[in-house]
């Protein structure tokens, strides 16, 4: 059998060419500092402070030429340390920065195990790796010893639904090819997928795209020797009894069954999240934020008058437009579609989130009474906060 290090050594994952950092900026999430402010500092934390950061599993290092890109770009007191056991991402993370200029990193190659002993962060990232760990609760505890109590960490692991079909051919293909170096997994892997029948679950899926888009992004997919998925009721019961409380998702939308059922009153918030997860079907990724058990609500919101309001994924002058007209315009998360429904009256509030403003001066500007700004941003909250499309931060 192909071990996990072995198979990172052959096939660093994600593929990436460090030149490309000349022309683009890979984002995402978790890990931008405003989405980090959002979910874990209530958008007000104070970044004159230093801030430390530690990348766990870092592989070839999008999580973290993002956050230290930013960090770099603000000219805030940081120090960020990457730490992964492959040397071959190593090798790819490092050259990445190095393009860039980046030079608060620190890099470690060795396990996220041992965490604790590279020192306190106020924030963690662990981005696709605990869902490899032979114990994924090992490594929740030992990024828990190793964040500060007022810190977080930013975590994906996968889903079981949104990867339909994946897990079958990982089965059968870790029997068949057992033995064979990577290269030749990978070759009579391919030939096996390029065979499989119009209705196997695998192309059934649409979600899935990793295995089109390099030889690394296919071994990952169809070839890892050790991959699990977390069902949310499982992940909210790991995170529960490794000291960690969720802070929130980063599209909390997706599990909100009150979306798609009535929900009976004798469901815990988890029990519905699941029952909302199997309804769904599609998603593939948990994506979210955690705190140590027991230090309070950490997540912004708009109900402070004083928060910076951000606008993801849409210009807001473009988006004010739109609502100005009467217009409910469609929003596509995670294959699920929803329709944006707002009063007209909310369309000089959108068009004033500017990311140096705050709600009372958004409100000011559309010459708003505070009581009639206040209940319209409430509404412009709530329709978009929580499929991730609104944050707060003073970054």
């Amino acid at each position: 059998m192909v071990t996990v290090s072995e198979q990172y050594e052959a096939y660093p994952y994600p593929e990436r060419d460090p030149a490309d950092e000349k022309t683009r900026l890979i984002e995402g999430s978790p890990s931008h500092p405003r989405e980090i402010d959002h979910f874990l500092f209530s958008g007000q934390r104070d970044w004159s402070r230093p801030f430390r950061a530690l990348v766990a599993g870092g592989g070839t290092g999008d999580g973290l030429i993002m956050l230290a890109q930013h960090l770099a770009n603000s000219s805030h007191p940081h120090e960020i340390t990457y730490v992964d056991l492959s040397t071959a991402s190593r090798q790819v993370a490092e050259a990445r920065a190095k393009v860039r200029g980046l030079n608060n990193i620190t890099f470690v190659t060795g396990s996220l195990l041992d965490a604790p002993d590279l020192g306190e962060f106020d924030y963690i990232d662990c981005c696709g790796v605990l869902h490899h760990l032979p114990d994924p609760a090992a490594g929740f505890a030992a990024l828990r010893s190793a964040v500060a109590p007022d810190g977080g960490l930013g975590f994906m692991v996968y889903a079981p639904y949104g990867r339909s079909g994946v897990y079958p051919l990982q089965e059968a293909f870790g029997a068949l090819l057992d033995g064979l170096p990577p290269a030749k997994r990978l070759e009579e892997a391919r030939r096996l997928v390029d065979g499989l029948p119009a209705g196997h679950p695998f192309r059934l899926n649409p979600h899935l795209v990793d295995h089109r888009q390099s030889a690394a992004g296919f071994y990952d997919l169809l070839l890892h020797s050790q991959d699990r998925a977390f069902g949310i009721a499982e992940l909210m019961q790991t995170l529960g009894d490794t000291g960690w409380a969720l802070t929130d998702l980063t599209q909390p939308a997706l599990y909100d069954l009150s979306r798609i059922a009535d929900v009976p009153d004798h469901l815990s918030k988890t029990d519905a999240m699941a029952i909302a997860e199997k309804l769904l079907g599609t998603i593939k990724l948990h994506i979210g934020y955690a705190a140590p058990s027991g230090s309070g609500d950490r997540v912004a919101t708009g109900a402070s008058r004083s928060a910076i309001p951000h606008l993801r994924g849409a210009s807001p002058k473009a988006l004010a437009k739109v609502i100005a007209q009467g217009k409910a315009p469609k929003l596509s998360v995670s294959g699920v579609d929803s329709w944006l429904k707002l009063p007209r009256q909310a369309a000089p509030l959108l068009a004033g989130i500017d990311g140096s403003r705050t709600v009372a001066q958004i409100i000011s500007a559309a010459r708003l009474e505070p009581l009639q700004g206040g209940a319209l941003w409430s509404r412009v909250d709530a329709a978009l906060r929580p499929w991730g499309l609104l944050l707060y931060s003073g970054f």
